[in-house]
């Protein structure tokens, strides 16, 4: 696939899920570094950096992109040739895949820890590593039961109950609005994530705030399960993540917006949930409360405070 083509599939959301566009675009990083007949190194790295930008302009909030992509371009150290440079990328890439697929399997292993037998667990959004939690406990022979919302307005809800239903595990179709009506019944919500900032605040799909809220009010617990290149690096230095606002015609019609000129929709992808709703954050590394997240950053991404005082380089490109 032709890294423009990754990008607008990315764009239109017909790739979607923060670890699947970070792997996407690693992999159309290495392809198109494989693919160029650039021999100078630094024209090669131009061309890369080119790329770069394409991809990180797709999607503002999914914080896994631009981590997935400084990964890569970094990599490319001045010192190499162009084919010592090509060769990092695609070890580099490589390992990145190979690390994120993993880590959905620790991080399936240890949500599962979370969820007793008899737990009915309620879920927002198609998330990867969190429908992994909840499968994985199924699979170790837990009776559980799933309240799903559908996810307005994409419906990426249609994705998790087929996948649960598949599982065979007893699922609940909801609106949206209606996760608080139930939350009662609930004895655990689990959800992914798209970004978790330095203090611990949680940026995922629109509607998640309410229902962290509505767990709060009821004293239910709220998990999220995050790979660690999903924590925001430089929200360390006060940066906000940009929250993606999304075609108006994915809530409402062209022809019927027209007819109503004294209207503007508005359709924010993301929502912020602040850290006091969330017990626990599951990544692949343990499961940790949200005051840790910095550990996180400078831990396992590397990245410290003094990080920042260098020179940004391909990281002028990033959007958290």
């Amino acid at each position: 696939m032709e890294l423009t083509d990754t990008a607008e599939k990315i764009k239109k959301m017909e790739i979607r899920g923060a670890g699947r566009i970070a792997r996407a675009a690693v992999e159309a990083l290495r392809d198109f570094s494989s693919g160029t007949d650039e021999t100078d190194p630094a024209l090669y790295r131009r061309k890369m950096e080119a790329a770069a930008a394409v991809l990180l302009a797709t999607r503002p909030t999914a914080v896994s992109l631009p981590n997935a992509v400084h990964l890569i371009m970094t990599a490319i150290d001045p010192s190499l040739t162009t084919e010592g440079a090509k060769n990092a990328v695609a070890r580099r890439a490589g390992e990145f895949i190979s690390s994120s697929l993993s880590a959905v399997e620790r991080i399936a292993v240890i949500g599962a820890h979370h969820i007793r037998d008899g737990d009915v667990i309620l879920t927002h959004c198609n998330s990867e590593v969190a429908l992994a939690c909840i499968l994985e406990a199924h699979r170790q022979g837990r009776e559980i039961e799933v309240f799903a919302t559908e996810v307005r307005p994409r419906n990426q809800g249609l994705v998790t109950i087929r996948a649960l239903n598949d599982a065979g595990i007893k699922t609940h179709y909801i609106v949206d609005s209606a996760a608080r009506y139930f939350m009662n019944d609930i004895d655990l919500v689990v959800v992914g994530a798209d970004a978790v900032t330095v203090n611990g605040a949680v940026v995922n799909k629109i509607g998640t705030s309410q229902i962290a809220l509505a767990a709060h009010e009821a004293r239910t617990n709220f998990i999220v399960a995050a790979e660690t290149y999903k924590f925001a690096p430089r929200t360390i230095r006060g940066e906000l993540i940009e929250i993606e606002e999304r075609d108006s015609e994915e809530v409402l019609p062209a022809d019927v917006a027209r007819s109503l000129p004294m209207v503007r929709v508005r359709n924010p992808a993301f929502d912020v949930t602040p850290p006091e709703y969330i017990d626990l954050i599951i990544t692949e590394e343990g499961a940790v409360p949200p005051q840790m997240a910095y550990v996180i950053i400078r831990d396992y991404l590397g990245w410290g405070i003094d990080e920042f005082h260098r020179e940004p380089g391909i990281r002028g490109h990033t959007q958290e």
